[in-house]
């Protein structure tokens, strides 16, 4: 959704009786509030419609409004793989079984593990291409690594898990070049290679269940029945085998970027949109969602400008939304 548009029409909205000049700072501030609040909503909304398919008083094809909420949220989705990081939480809790969660990350939907690890190695040469696993020590077919399974590597502080395109020979792989990064540009990078067809869902449990879930023969968590525990730091996998760099994939829904109307400022003093600026950042809900933003936005506004009128219209716009939504 262009951000550029929404001020426009905002500022167009408190300034039709010179109500008063919003900010660009301020501006953003409401922005990103009211993305929030919308964002959140989504998942309100959500449980809603299933309620009301569970009642059967919910429509289907073009009117599955389920359906166009699950694809509004799945944009937020994303799959990463997971750094093991033994002392995030303090020298005296060294495991090697703790991975770093992601600083974005919404709502976790599930955590994946790859079961079987093929080969471990650090390269030995590399191409210019920066897309070659190269290690002289290995061998990759006896290993059994094949088209499509899973090579990982870390790279300025992240993992990356990167699909392999070619089997060259025993000591030669080619992977698909990962966006944004040379990963395989130095000598001496360490990589684990994992089976893309050995993949198992960890369930998750509670820190109280976990050492009871341990001591016992019968419900200890295994390789092929993995579990985790989960704080706001970090993801703790079990058993402690599950202990290298992407092993661990977690899919989850992230919280929406922070909008951001960049300009540049005029002689004049009058901010003027700059679309190219680094920082430059439009909304990320969908277009139909505009009328909304703008009503909450609005209120916002009137609230800083003191005006009854403006924040009355933002709340008649949205109730007027919510009603044609039920």
């Amino acid at each position: 959704m262009p951000i550029n548009e929404v001020r426009n029409t905002v500022l167009a909205i408190a300034n039709k009786n010179n109500y008063g000049y919003i900010s660009p700072q301020d501006f953003n501030l409401y922005a990103q509030q009211s993305q929030m609040d919308m964002f959140e909503d989504y998942f309100y909304q959500y449980n809603n419609q299933i309620v009301k398919e569970n009642q059967r008083i919910s429509g289907t094809g073009y009117a599955d409004i389920t359906k166009g909420l699950a694809e509004v949220i799945d944009t937020f989705y994303v799959n990463i793989p997971l750094l093991n990081n033994p002392g995030i939480i303090g020298a005296a809790s060294i495991a090697p079984n703790l991975y770093t969660l992601p600083s974005d990350y919404y709502l976790i939907n599930k955590m994946l593990v790859f079961t079987k690890v093929l080969a471990s190695g650090v390269t030995t040469s590399t191409n210019g291409a920066a897309t070659a696993v190269n290690d002289t020590t290995a061998d990759f077919i006896a290993a059994g690594v094949a088209v499509g399974d899973i090579v990982s590597a870390i790279s300025n502080g992240a993992v990356y898990n990167t699909v392999i395109s070619t089997v060259v020979n025993a000591t030669n792989l080619l992977v698909f070049a990962t966006a944004g990064e040379t990963v395989w540009d130095n000598v001496g990078k360490s990589y684990n290679i994992y089976s893309a067809n050995d993949i198992v869902e960890a369930e998750r449990v509670a820190q109280s269940k976990i050492t009871m879930l341990n001591n016992s023969v019968l419900t200890k968590p295994n390789i092929s029945y993995p579990a985790y525990t989960q704080n706001a730091l970090v993801a703790e996998a079990f058993p402690i085998t599950i202990n290298t760099p992407g092993r661990f994939t977690s899919q989850y829904i992230r919280y929406p970027l922070a909008p951001n109307w960049t300009y540049a400022v005029l002689l004049a003093g009058e901010p003027l949109f700059d679309a190219s600026a680094a920082d430059y950042q439009d909304f990320e809900l969908p277009l139909s969602d505009e009328p909304m933003l703008i009503a909450k936005i609005c209120q916002y506004v009137g609230l800083e400008i003191r005006e009854a009128d403006v924040v009355a219209f933002g709340k008649d716009m949205e109730v007027s939304d919510n009603q044609q939504q039920q």
